[in-house]
């Protein structure tokens, strides 16, 4: 666990793909090379823009999965989280509470 913050921190976090990445290795357990190459060919990137801010930025706004700066238009907070869950094929707990209570089954953003 310590290792792997460390080093997705080394990855900018949300500036970059170091959550995502470090969601897969956290959930499932893979180790960060095999995370990574996950996130690229979900996303649709080289492993090597995984790292990248401006190429991240730019994925992230077009996938609507949450950037750093407040962007009008841009899904935060849960709505980010239920994206990244389908987008990754991901088990969130906070994704998953919030269908449960509110009764519903897949999520469709506003």
């Amino acid at each position: 666990m310590h290792a792997a913050h460390a080093v997705v921190s080394g990855m900018g976090g949300i500036r970059t793909a170091g959550d995502l990445v470090a969601r897969l290795q956290l959930n499932r357990g893979m180790r960060i090379d095999a995370a990574k190459a996950y996130v690229a060919e979900k996303l649709g990137v080289s492993v090597a823009d995984l790292g990248d801010t401006v190429v991240m930025n730019e994925v992230r706004e077009d996938l609507d999965i949450g950037v750093v700066n407040e962007t009008p238009g841009v899904a935060k907070g849960i709505d980010a989280k239920f994206k990244i869950a389908e987008l990754l094929d991901l088990e969130i707990n906070c994704v998953n509470m919030f269908k449960k209570r509110v009764g519903i089954e897949t999520y469709k953003s506003f």
